[in-house]
């Protein structure tokens, strides 16, 4: 008996998703377990698979289209099986653009129009691939994939960017486009507004002399077989510093202040379509270089865009550093259900009035504490980010 297969919660944010891409046809055959389609939540684009055995009889929600919770997105049944009925795509959930007035365009201008690849020639490839694909403007179809199975890479449309040639245009007005916002720029937007709006937030500024840290990570690294990065190295001291201030590691709710026992850290990780922070678990109990590993393979997961839910919920404390953007310093917005965010501005040189005040030159970074001042006094504030000063310059 044919049955609906609906659109499940892939995240425990997650409203609706979209349809990235189908991997099976109408009339193929699925087994339980095989992945269906690739699904854009609010977080990440993560795989379908199918919850029973049959044959795809119907696609309801189509490539591009989003689904809110529970609604059908395709039928399966038995080979053959008459569906009459059918749930039919919600349209205020498609995203449609709005039509607006455009100047007419010389039909020597017109794009060819291409047909979408048969069944046969369907290539697989990341998320992120097609992404990039389609930042580059390349036809994804006619990248050559080095991955698994002829599965095109984030690599491999890096490499095919590399050979088009730059396309000369004439200079002409700027044209107004209307840009459909997705559901996790939306959940981004709604998350952050109630994060800055909810809670009072406060700002810490320390200027931290690194010369002991950088020092101390060229001989962890001369003993390692990779290089360790220095957002290892803050994980671990906010780690152990959580333990000595409780408060920091706290999440306000309503009645009652949770105090967490383990210092679960999110790092904040840029994308192409937005922001993620995958978070390092039990930070307290791990040496750097684990955390590092750690890292690195999350931030992997994060490029490839096969994060879980397991990978970014439920952090408690966050740190976010665009020193390596070049940015001096700046202030972040807490990241809920944190009560602080560390951000780490740029290593850079600097005069230095050291205790016999004499000029000295001194590598340094800014770091800048947000704290949400329902729970975390000044005082408070102020202790954890002089004893995380302290901490990093006498690190060795």
């Amino acid at each position: 008996m044919a049955e609906n297969i609906p659109m499940l919660a892939l995240s425990p944010t997650m409203e609706k998703g979209v349809i990235v891409k189908w991997m099976k046809e109408e009339g193929d055959a699925v087994a339980q377990g095989d992945v269906l389609c690739e699904v854009e939540t609010d977080k990440a684009t993560m795989e379908y698979e199918s919850p029973v055995d049959g044959t795809l009889l119907k696609i309801i929600t189509a490539e591009g289209q989003s689904a809110t919770i529970g609604d059908a997105i395709a039928v399966i049944g038995e080979q053959d099986e008459q569906v009459e009925t059918l749930q039919k795509p919600q349209e205020q959930y498609a995203y449609v653009p709005e039509e607006i007035p455009q100047a007419p365009v010389p039909e020597s201008e017109l794009p060819e129009t291409s047909t979408l690849p048969s069944a046969a020639t369907k290539l697989r490839s990341s998320p992120l691939a097609r992404k990039l694909a389609e930042l580059y403007g390349l036809d994804i179809n006619a990248v050559k994939g080095t991955g698994p199975n002829g599965r095109i890479v984030e690599e491999d449309v890096k490499q095919a960017a590399k050979h088009v040639p730059a396309a000369t245009a004439p200079v002409s007005e700027l044209a107004e486009e209307v840009i459909e916002i997705t559901p996790k720029r939306k959940l981004i937007a709604k998350t952050l507004a109630n994060s800055k709006f909810t809670s009072p937030h406060y700002y810490l500024k320390v200027n931290v002399i690194t010369d002991n840290l950088i020092e101390g990570r060229k001989k962890l690294n001369a003993e390692s077989d990779h290089k360790i990065s220095i957002n290892a190295f803050l994980i671990k001291f906010v780690a152990e510093l959580l333990q000595r201030h409780p408060v920091i590691n706290s999440t306000w709710q309503d009645d009652r202040i949770l105090q967490h026992g383990t210092a679960d850290i999110a790092l904040a990780v840029s994308q192409p379509d937005g922001l993620i922070a995958p978070v390092v678990r039990q930070c307290q109990f791990k040496s750097i270089t684990q955390i590092d590993s750690e890292l690195k393979a999350l931030v992997e997961k994060t490029r490839a865009g096969s994060l879980t839910s397991a990978d970014y919920a439920n952090s408690t404390f966050t740190i976010t550093n665009l020193g390596s953007l070049g940015i001096d310093e700046f202030t972040a917005i807490i990241n809920p259900p944190n009560s602080a965010i560390l951000a780490v501005g740029k290593i850079s040189k600097q005069f230095v009035v050291d205790e016999d005040e004499r000029m000295q030159i001194r590598r340094c970074m800014t770091l800048t504490l947000s704290c949400d001042h329902r729970l975390i006094d000044g005082a408070v504030g102020a202790a954890f980010l002089t004893e995380l000063k302290d901490t990093i310059e006498s690190s060795s």
